[in-house]
C-alpha cells in the first residue's frame, strides 16, 4: 500500500506544479519571454496528463489485477499504452473527452515524454497490492 501512497503524492506534487504553471502562464505569455518558456508554459499541461494517466491507470489496473492474476510488469506496460493511447489520440483530435483541443506538435512531444516519465516512475517505484 506504501506503493500507491508513493505514486499518490508523485501526482500530487504534479498537480501543484500544474497549477503554478497555470496561473503564471498568462503573465509571462504576455512579456518578452524567450520562446523556449513560452512553449514550455503552453505544453507543460500535456506533460502532466500523461503522467498522471500513467499513475492513475496503474493504480487502478493493480487494484482490478486482485481478479485478472496479471504480472505486475504486465500491468504496468497496459497501463502505460492505454494512458498512450488517451493522450495520443487527443492531441491527434480523434475525440475532445478533454476539451478543445488545438494540435501542435510540441505537445504531442510533452505528452510522450509525459509518458516515459509516468512509465519510468513505475518502473522504478514496482508499486504492488498485497492479495
Amino acid at each position: 500500500m506504501e506503493d500507491i501512497r508513493k505514486m499518490a503524492r508523485i501526482q500530487l506534487l504534479i498537480i501543484v506544479v500544474f497549477v503554478i504553471g497555470k496561473a503564471i502562464r498568462p503573465s509571462i505569455l504576455e512579456t518578452q519571454a524567450p520562446e523556449f518558456f513560452k512553449i514550455f508554459l503552453l505544453s507543460f499541461p500535456n506533460f502532466c496528463e500523461s503522467v498522471i494517466g500513467v499513475l492513475t491507470l496503474t493504480m487502478l489496473g493493480l487494484y482490478a489485477n486482485r481478479r485478472l492474476k496479471l504480472s505486475n510488469q504486465a500491468i504496468y506496460i497496459i497501463a502505460t499504452l492505454l494512458a498512450a493511447v488517451y493522450v495520443i489520440t487527443q492531441e491527434f483530435r480523434i475525440h475532445n473527452l478533454g476539451g478543445k483541443n488545438i494540435y501542435d506538435p510540441n505537445d504531442v512531444i510533452f505528452s510522450v515524454i509525459g509518458l516515459l516519465v509516468g512509465f519510468a516512475c513505475v518502473y522504478r517505484i514496482q508499486p504492488k497490492i498485497s492479495r
